[in-house]
């Protein structure tokens, strides 16, 4: 299912983002003609009756329909007609249908036949193409467009609206898209838009199952860029991005909130979460695939049968990114991984659950965590056939070579653990660390009130004085002293014979 709604999207951006025509003014031919040939080259194939009269050409019955052997299915987009009206300036007006369905028909896990319709509409709107074949701008505005779920089959069962609903709106959409036709077609696109909406639900109709999801987004925007290979096979992103393909794009929004609820094995939940805006970035080419996404001012609130009062939670930023290298090679290759959490807090019933006399801080919390490092792809894993063998074979598709810890924090309770550290590895020796490839570097550490914290454990008695006793002892072993009231420095070493080492002492 998720497969459909993705392509469903992706052919409705298809006409906002169409390609070229020829150095001089563009006709109405030209910008159908390669209409058709991009997607023919994305795998539709593109049927219609075209009519010509004066400045325009005009499409009827026009259809896409593109088979997903994975999922052995069909994907269809109808229109009853499509016009391309050449304005006399150079330019292209294009007219689309108000609404356009997409059916989809397939079998859900490889069982039930599942059939639908998922239908664009669009009021107000507005499609310009501007420039020459080979480098073409599209400009469109439109009140409001939005993609809803119309139809549903499951089993040659239709499933009524109140079982099954999807609804997602944008009000206010204005996008300019450039287009350049070269070995592949590369694209530099942005869109803003007043807010986006989504109206999500189900209800099991044999359980008492059921849930759903509303929310909204306010300042939505994308700005990005990207090739498409001039041919391409959507099923196989191995090949495409061998080929050229390319994506690096921004989806950004100032402010969003949601509200969920329904019924999960019997028991009611609600949860309710709302944000003073965020981004989520994604990059892709032939050499490494990269993902960042943050989130500024999370609020969340939570209620459950199973739940005795409400929980609330905040936290000023919360962020997370990886980037990691997909290409085969024998020489290493970048990767990075990165988690933040600043200044999270929860209310004081949820405290009280575990400390009702208020014994530890409640100073807000904070976890970071900044990883970089080099590592050998040892396969081609985008590649279905090479991921069936690795998931045989159980190999290791990755040899890592260096990790570098820019930064550990751990900031509660009144306690601080940070550190970085700087690791290589050695791949030919996995006998010394029973199997891992033996690492040589450091890690230094810093502890600020582990004492303290400990001690107020011991108090409200979730560490006995034996456990405190070992720890204590451990944090001897390990640490020294700092210039500070309860603070503990540690420089932990694994040199190149395989020693470990805590500030020079062999420990191991």
């Amino acid at each position: 299912m998720t497969t459909f709604i993705a392509r469903s999207a992706g052919a409705a951006l298809a006409y906002a983002v169409a390609t070229q025509a020829a150095y001089a003014d563009l006709t109405a031919l030209d910008v159908w003609s390669d209409w058709k040939t991009y997607l023919s080259s994305a795998g539709y194939t593109v049927s219609g009756d075209e009519q010509s009269s004066g400045t325009t050409l005009t499409v009827q019955n026009m259809t896409l329909t593109m088979a997903m052997p994975e999922e052995d299915g069909l994907f269809a987009v109808k229109m009853d007609s499509l016009a391309f009206t050449e304005n006399g300036d150079g330019s292209v007006a294009i007219t689309m249908p108000d609404s356009v369905p997409m059916s989809f028909e397939g079998s859900d896990g490889g069982e039930d036949p599942v059939s639908g319709v998922i239908t664009y509409s669009q009021s107000g709107g507005s499609l310009t193409a501007t420039g020459s074949i080979e480098d073409i701008t599209y400009a469109y505005d439109a009140d409001r467009i939005g993609l809803d779920l119309t139809s549903l089959v499951v089993d040659d069962e239709a499933v009524p609206p109140e079982v099954a609903r999807v609804s997602v709106a944008m009000a206010k959409v204005a996008s300019n898209t450039q287009m350049q036709l070269a070995e592949v077609r590369s694209y530099v696109q942005s869109l803003r838009a007043d807010s986006l909406t989504f109206d999500f639900a189900f209800d099991d109709p044999e359980s008492e199952d059921r849930g759903s999801i509303k929310g909204q987004m306010q300042n939505v925007g994308f700005d990005g860029s990207g090739a498409i290979p001039l041919q391409m096979d959507p099923a196989d992103l191995n090949q495409m991005l061998a080929d050229g393909f390319k994506l690096d794009g921004t989806f950004h929004y100032g402010s969003g909130s949601s509200d969920a609820e329904g019924i999960g094995d019997g028991a009611p939940f609600a949860m309710s979460s709302a944000s003073q805006g965020g981004s989520v970035a994604v990059k892709m080419d032939e050499n490494q695939i990269a993902y960042d996404a943050q989130q500024q001012q999370t609020a969340l609130t939570m209620t459950g049968a199973e739940l005795p009062f409400p929980i609330a939670l905040n936290a000023a930023v919360t962020a997370f990114n990886i980037a990691i290298p997909v290409a085969k090679s024998d020489a290493d290759q970048d990767f990075s991984a990165g988690l933040t959490l600043s200044d999270f807090t929860m209310s004081d019933m949820l405290w009280a659950m575990f400390d009702p006399a208020a014994q530890l801080p409640r100073d807000p919390a904070s976890v970071a965590l900044d990883l970089t490092g080099k590592a050998k792809v040892l396969f081609n894993f985008l590649d279905p056939n090479v991921a069936a063998s690795l998931e045989t074979s159980g190999e290791t598709p990755v040899e890592l070579s260096a990790l570098t810890i820019n930064k550990l924090l751990i900031s509660m309770v009144g306690a601080k653990l940070s550190g970085t550290g700087d690791f290589i590895f050695d791949n030919s020796d996995t006998e010394t660390f029973d199997g891992m490839p033996r690492p040589t570097g450091h890690v230094d550490l810093q502890l600020v009130g582990g004492n303290g914290l400990l001690d107020k454990l011991i108090a409200m008695g979730f560490v006995g004085n034996e456990e405190a006793m070992g720890a204590r002892m451990m944090m001897g072993m390990l640490a020294v002293p700092g210039s500070e009231p309860d603070t503990l420095n540690s420089k932990l070493e694994i040199n190149d014979q395989g020693h470990v080492l805590a500030n020079g002492q062999r420990i191991q």
